[in-house]
């Protein structure tokens, strides 16, 4: 018997998705997480391949993907564009005919947004935004079914944002708006968000203090993004007073979890008595990758799924 197939659809900002969308993906997230912890195999994908191609090289997103793939019962094939004709001038345009003329579904882990914008429209299979330099939807996925996992419901919560606003603060701003939740940012001056991106969900805040009080979630990320390295003594300097500690941490609530994408660098964005602290859920939220990319892979290739 053939397999479903779903309409074309592909998931390279956070927005791509309704507010039911992404319900639905974490219902699945529970069921085929679930199914995981008991050992349960469960191959909706049997036979389906999933390209990965990364121009920004990887830990979490390639174990995530490949493993997740595998345990789906795909195949995952991993293409880093320095080895293959995109690395050699190819066109973005035609990899993409290629490419989904191979494979079931890609995820694209590239530099602008407008690579992977450009590799969507001329792709005949979904394309996942593995990350760009603009949004980090996949990490957000998982950010938020952490929370929902761990707390319950993310509606009129409050998310405290503490340190530069890039590609992962770009797409809790759009989170925030679909969720609605509040956010709260501070950044250093020079590295605020840009205010085209901002929203009536989101405030920012000079002081990083006053951004975490009462705060559900402290979350952050590192002060030199990849590719940006050039600027790491200037950032350094810049954001000394951003770093989530013990103190900022009492700031929040009582019961407030504490984030980070990974990889960390204890003593500088975040304390090592925070990341490693009890209020910290970043290794739970690191797993959590595998499980709402798994139903996210899912959702994209057969629809909506329906029972356990």
């Amino acid at each position: 018997m053939s397999q479903p197939k779903a309409p074309l659809r592909h998931f390279l900002q956070f927005k791509d998705f309704s507010r039911a969308e992404h319900e639905h993906v974490f219902a699945r997230t529970r069921a085929i997480k679930d199914k995981f912890k008991r050992y349960e195999r469960y191959w909706p994908l049997e036979d389906r391949t999933l390209a990965m191609i990364f121009e920004k090289p990887s830990t979490r997103t390639r174990m995530s993907f490949e493993s997740g793939m595998h345990q789906l019962g795909g195949a995952a094939i991993y293409l880093y564009t320095r080895d293959s004709q995109l690395g050699r001038g190819e066109p973005v345009e035609d990899a993409a005919q290629v490419i989904s003329r191979m494979c079931d579904i890609i995820m694209v882990r590239t530099f602008e947004q407008d690579i992977i914008e450009r590799f969507a429209r001329k792709s005949r299979v979904p394309v996942i935004n593995g990350l760009t330099d603009e949004y980090h939807p996949c990490q957000i996925l998982a950010d938020v079914y952490t929370y929902i996992e761990q707390r319950g419901a993310i509606r009129g919560r409050t998310v405290a944002w503490i340190g530069d606003s890039n590609n992962v603060c770009n797409t809790w701003l759009q989170a925030a708006a679909i969720f609605d939740f509040k956010l709260h940012i501070s950044t250093p001056p020079g590295y605020e968000v840009e205010p085209e991106r901002m929203n009536r969900n989101a405030e920012t805040f000079a002081d990083p203090m006053a951004a975490a009080r009462g705060a559900h979630l402290v979350t952050t990320d590192v002060w030199t993004s990849m590719g940006f390295e050039a600027e790491n003594e200037e950032r350094r300097k810049a954001f000394h007073d951003w770093q989530v500690d013990a103190e900022m941490m009492k700031a929040a609530a009582k019961d407030a979890l504490f984030m980070h994408c990974l990889p960390a660098h204890r003593g500088e964005e975040v304390a090592a008595e925070v990341i490693d602290g009890p209020q910290s859920v970043v290794w739970e939220e690191a797993e959590n990758r595998l499980h709402t990319q798994k139903a996210l892979l899912e959702f994209l290739l057969l629809g909506k799924v329906s029972g356990s």
